[in-house]
Order: structure tokens, then C-alpha cells, then sequence
């Protein structure tokens, strides 16, 4: 008897990919090639513990479902898919009737619980996703692009599978200028590792724990991240009109009005004590990128 998703899926899956199915209908496309931050993407959200302490205290808030719904409007009745949908945050939080919610993720474990909340899930590299172009309403890639090797070959594999008319939305992605921290900056993110244990804050409950998760982000440490210039030369030559919202996960829909938020104290002393203005854009913490396909 073939697989429920697969029948759903199979219109929109590429010709020359293969796809294993387990009990569990979730679709499983063999990845050509490893890396560390594969493997810790993999291990760290597919842990029960870490991955349920990360569903419950990330992406959940009311702010963020404010920006959130002021940048996709609605979709309900359409074609969504979300990449590094993890453990299903994005979903859980904006809720909604999506025609089909695709969840793409490295971790077979996070996919089991996004499956649970409706997610037609499937396990595949976001650098070579299996899907046919142009077919997706909307596209989008919640605190993503930062957990990849490649941010720029993920960033073009989501823009293709955009239709014309159709909207690319991330998010929660870590500016490189906001978090360049130099000198006495550098000391005071680096002692906080060390607080987060003794908090046990989400994420940091345990050295192990933590250890993981700093694997995972691959792309956000000082001296990385993303930048707008990253948006526009990806995407531009695509066909996408491209706007991009500096914000610091203080501000809700105001953010599409260019209102970017004050961060919070420790990060506003980080950047005076590393040679940055905190009250700029280029301090503000994430990118919020929308882009319409012509």
C-alpha cells in the first residue's frame, strides 16, 4: 500500500530522487554528503529532551507570531513549505489551514514531532531539496540559513521552488554587524555560556546540551551571519523583489515599518564595549527578509 505522504508529495518530487519511507510516513532522501553541522543538527533536535526544551522556548511568543503573520498574510489554502521546520515551532505557532504544510528538516527526530502537528514531513539536505520548481505559495525558513553550511546554495535551493507570484520569508537569522563582538564585547558573550548553565535556560540545561545546540549554528558566532547584501545578490538575479527588516525580537508587525526594536541590555553593552552603535540597524540582532517572485 504506498505511503500516505508520498502520495500527497509525489507530483512535486523531482524525477531523479530516490526516497526511502518508514513506518512512520515520513519521506527519507538519502544525503550525498556529511558534515558537522549535518550531523549536530541531526543529533541535537532529534534528542526528545532538547528538541521538546527548544519547541517550548523558542519562536513561540506573541511578538514573533505578530511579525510573522503581518509577513505572510495568510496561508490557508496554500502550498507552504518550511525548511529547517525543526520540531514544528513555526506551525505550532501561527497555527492556521495551509492546503499542504511540507516540513523539510536534517533530523529524523524533529520531523517525528512536526508530523504530529500536521506537517507532511520529510527528511532531506536543504542544499539539494528533492522537489520540482516553482510550485510553493509560500517558502519560508525560520532560524535556518544560520544552521547551514552554505547559507547562499540553501538560500537559492528555497528560492526555487517558488512559484511566480509566490513569497520567500526568513527569518531569525543572526546579522553579522550586530554581532561582531571585539575585545572587552568578545569577553562578555563568551562569559555568558557559563550563566546560561547555571540558569539552566532553554538550550543550556546541561554542558552536553549546550555543547550541541552552539554546534548547530554554524553561522553565528562573531564575525558571521547574515547581511542584507546576502538577500539581494541570491535573489535579485532570481526574479525576486527583496526587502529586508533589521529587528531585535522586541517588535511585532511594526517591523515591516521599519521599526527594529531595542535589544536587550546585554547585547546593547556587548556591542558599546566592542566599537558598535546599538541603537543602529546594523546592530539590530536578526534579518527578516520577504521577497516576492516576479
Amino acid at each position: 500500500m504506498p505511503s500516505s505522504s508520498y502520495s500527497v508529495l509525489r507530483p512535486y518530487i523531482a524525477a531523479d530522487f530516490k526516497v526511502d519511507i518508514d513506518n512512520q510516513d515520513i519521506l527519507n532522501f538519502p544525503v550525498s554528503t556529511s558534515s558537522p553541522a549535518i550531523e549536530a543538527n541531526s543529533y541535537y533536535f532529534g534528542h526528545p529532551e532538547w528538541a521538546k526544551n527548544y519547541f517550548e522556548s523558542c519562536h513561540r511568543d506573541e511578538v514573533f507570531k505578530s511579525s510573522w503573520e503581518a509577513a505572510i498574510g495568510s496561508w490557508d489554502d496554500k502550498i507552504v513549505i518550511d525548511i529547517g521546520c525543526g520540531p514544528g515551532n513555526l506551525y505550532a505557532t501561527l497555527g492556521g489551514k495551509p492546503q499542504l504544510l511540507i516540513g523539510v528538516d536534517i533530523s529524523y527526530g524533529a520531523l517525528s514531532m512536526a508530523q504530529r502537528l500536521g506537517y507532511t514531513a520529510v527528511k532531506a539536505d536543504a542544499h539539494q531539496l528533492p522537489f520540482i520548481s516553482n510550485f510553493a505559495d509560500i517558502v519560508v525558513l525560520n532560524a535556518t540559513l544560520h544552521h547551514c553550511d552554505y547559507m547562499d546554495i540553501v538560500l537559492q535551493e528555497a528560492a526555487r521552488l517558488v512559484r511566480p507570484g509566490g513569497i520567500l520569508i526568513t527569518d531569525h537569522d543572526p546579522q553579522l554587524t550586530a554581532w561582531n563582538f571585539q575585545g572587552l564585547g568578545l569577553w562578555l558573550w563568551n562569559l555568558r555560556l557559563g550563566l546560561y548553565r547555571l540558569m539552566k535556560r532553554g538550550g543550556h540545561a546541561s554542558a552536553a546540551e549546550q555543547t550541541w545546540g552552539l554546534a548547530t549554528e554554524v553561522h553565528h558566532r562573531p564575525g558571521d551571519g547574515v547581511t542584507p547584501e546576502l538577500y539581494y545578490k541570491v535573489l535579485e538575479p532570481l526574479g525576486f523583489s527583496v526587502k529586508v527588516y533589521p529587528h531585535n525580537h522586541t517588535v511585532g508587525a511594526e517591523v515591516l515599518q521599519g521599526n527594529y526594536g531595542e535589544s536587550d541590555k546585554k547585547y546593547r553593552l556587548a556591542q558599546l564595549w566592542s566599537g558598535i552603535n546599538p541603537n543602529s540597524p546594523q546592530a539590530a540582532l536578526s534579518l527578516m527578509c520577504i521577497a516576492t517572485r516576479h
